[in-house]
Formats: structure tokens, sequence, C-alpha cells
């Protein structure tokens, strides 16, 4: 196997970097604007994390996909290890361990496994025959097992928000890959068991509160320690936040603060935005400085660019996701499929669940928006997957 692809040179995608490009400058401006009155600088450090991950997308797309395949388990092994290591020397911010401080930057190992889990599952369905679910369980079990590992490990950092990245993915792979549908029948019936299992969680959680006389911001972990369920009390503050505000953040400045900015911002953009440095939310602080050029970007977009900046944005991600399911839909081997797909459901997962939580109908999970929130980690992750999904089209007539 080539690390590339011999002969005349292979063709590129445009429609991808064109997308890529336009969110890049989007990001840096608007995290340039979010920062301007609080003296942040995050604009030029998210601008030489895009030059390096545009040179990692250059180069990742310029290496033969195929060749992953062959190193998927060593790939796999190596985001396992960084997970485990972030448990013994990351730095522990707000109660969680999700970074490891390598002086220059702060790294985040969950990026790395997003990859390497997305293509070991990959590589293992590429390589296996699908027939019927009898004969199916055993690959079944190898992607499950592959998933739940760095799950388990996501999770206990804690980390909720990013371990919804996972399922997804692997139910998409399946699907893909035409696992028998009653599989997907039997997932189903467990996760509504599950949903049930939290509801009730949830309740029982309220009413201790009530019974303590707390309020969810006085809680200090009292009542995870009595749960059976492996969440944390600040995560049940976050979904009770999202079903039942009033109960939780009566005056709307406990867990309900960064929602009700966002909502006002989103709103006061109208139809063409306040203008560019010229919203009130982020700049005032309204919206806080700590989440304005991260996690809330968007609503920092939606108001100084207002709704039709809103749309243009959500267009851009439209025309990527489509672009890369197209891709995969012209990949020739099932492991370019898988990876097209594979990427595209991360990008999805993020993109819904972070614009979703802005506008109050997501939970406030901690998801960034790919190339738009500033993150060392996870702006080169996005560039990385994008650059496996031009790989995917660049060599899909090369079988050497």
């Amino acid at each position: 196997m080539r690390f590339f692809s011999g002969g005349e040179h292979p063709k590129v995608d445009w429609i991808a970097p064109a997308c890529i490009a336009l969110l890049s400058i989007a990001s840096i401006t608007f995290i340039y604007s979010a920062q301007l009155y609080s003296g942040g600088s995050h604009w030029m450090k998210q601008a030489v994390w895009i030059f390096i991950g545009t040179c990692l997308y250059i180069g990742i797309s310029s290496i033969n996909y195929k060749l992953l395949m062959e190193n998927a388990h060593f790939l796999f092994l190596g985001a396992i290890f960084l997970l485990i290591m972030v448990h013994f020397f990351g730095d522990t911010i707000s109660g969680s361990k999700r970074w490891i401080d390598l002086k220059v930057f702060k790294f985040q190992p969950t990026e790395v496994s997003k990859i390497g889990t997305l293509i070991l599952g990959s590589s293992i369905l590429a390589r296996s025959e699908i027939t019927n679910l009898k004969d199916s369980w055993r690959i079944i079990a190898k992607v499950g097992i592959t998933f739940c590992v760095p799950i388990l490990l996501i999770f206990s950092q804690p980390d909720l928000g990013s371990t919804l990245i996972f399922p997804p993915m692997m139910f998409a792979l399946l699907y893909v890959a035409k696992v028998p549908k009653r599989f997907f029948a039997t997932v189903f019936a467990v996760f509504t068991l599950l949903l049930v299992l939290v509801t009730v969680d949830l309740f029982k959680y309220q009413n201790y509160l009530v019974e303590n006389d707390l309020a969810p911001r006085e809680n200090n972990g009292g009542y995870q320690v009595q749960s059976w369920l492996p969440m944390k009390d600040y995560q049940r503050n976050r979904i009770l936040a999202f079903v039942a505000p009033k109960l939780v953040d009566p005056r709307g400045i406990g867990v309900s603060w960064n929602l009700n900015q966002s909502l006002i911002a989103v709103g006061s953009g109208g139809l063409t935005g306040k203008g560019l440095t010229d919203g009130t939310q982020a700049t005032l602080g309204y919206l806080p400085p700590a989440v304005a050029h991260n996690d809330f970007i968007f609503p920092v977009i939606a108001e100084e660019s207002g709704f039709i900046g809103s749309v243009f944005i959500v267009c851009i991600y439209t025309i990527l996701l489509l672009n890369s399911i197209r891709i995969a839909g012209q990949a020739r081997d099932r492991f370019g499929v898988l990876i097209a797909v594979g990427v595209s459901v991360i990008f999805i997962i993020h993109i819904f669940i972070n614009i979703g939580m802005t506008i109050g109908i997501m939970p406030i999970t901690g998801l960034p928006l790919p190339f738009l929130s500033y993150g060392g980690s996870f702006v080169l992750s996005c560039f990385i997957l994008q650059g496996l999904v031009q790989s995917v089209y660049r060599y899909r007539r090369d079988y050497s």
C-alpha cells in the first residue's frame, strides 16, 4: 500500500475547502468581536490553530486513506492510552479532568479518541461480512466494545456532552454496514428503558431537593452519592434547567443564565443584525466571556449578523455535510463509505446540539461548533476529520 497515488495526481474536491475557509474566517471575525471589550486575544490564537489545521488537512488528504485500515488498531490504542493518561496527568477544571497541559497549549484527548474510534470501527465493519443477525453478533460485539471503551473513559472524566457523539456514530456505521433491522429495534427498546430510568432518577432528584429545602445550585453533590445512576448532580441540573427551568432556576440567574442571555442575543439580532462588534450581550458581558467565544459563539453571530447571517452559517454547514455524504456515495470501497459517513455524523451531532442548546431546543452540554468555536484540540480534530473525507474523494479510484 502506497501513501500517495501513482500516475495522474488525484482530483481534489474544492467544495469542502471553500466551506471550511468561510467558516474559519467567520470564526476569527466573531471571536474577535465577542472579546473586543474584554481584551481577549483568542482570535489570534484561533488563527494559529486554523493555520496548523489547514496544514494537517492538506497532509491528511494527501495520504491514501486505505493505509489507515491497516493501522487502525494502533491508532485506536494510542487514543485510548491518551484517555487513560488524562486521568493521571490531566488538569482538573470545574471538577473535570479533560485536558493535559502541554505548556504550549492544553490538549484534549477526547478529540483524538473520536478519530481513532471512527477509524477502528470502520475498519472492523469493512473487513467483516454482515449476513443475518444471528451470525453478526460477534461483529456487533467487537464494534460495541470499540465504542464503549472510550465512552466509559470520557464519561468518567466526567464529560457527558462528548459521550453523546459516540452512540449515533456507532449506529450510523452499523446501519451503513447493513446490520439487520431487528438489531436496531432491540437498541430502540433498550434506549427507551434508559430514558425511563433517567426520568425516574430526575424525579427522585427533584424530591431530594424539595425534602432538603435546597436550590440546585446549593446542592454540593449530595444526591449523586446515593443515586444508582452514574451522573453528577450538575449534569442533572442542566437537564432540569432544560425541561423545568422555572423549577431549577426561577430567577434565571443560575444554570439558566447562559441560555437566557443566548436567547436574548439571538432574538435581538433581528433580520440583519446589529453589526460587527455592535452586539451587546457578549460585549457587555451578559453572555459570559468564558463561553461567548467557544460554546456560545452562535448567539454572537446571530446578534451581530441577524437571521440572514445565521441562515448563511447553517447553509454552509448544510453544503459541507451534503458534500461529505456525496463523497461517501462515490467511494469505491466500504471503508471509504464508513469513514465519510462517520465524519458526517460527528459533525451533524455537534452542529445540531450546539445550535440547539443556544436556542433552547436542546440541553446545554458544552459541545462546541465545528470550525467556529474556539479551541485548539477541537479545531485540529475538525480539520483532520474533513481531511479524511477529502482523502476518500481523492483516492476513491486507487486500489493499489
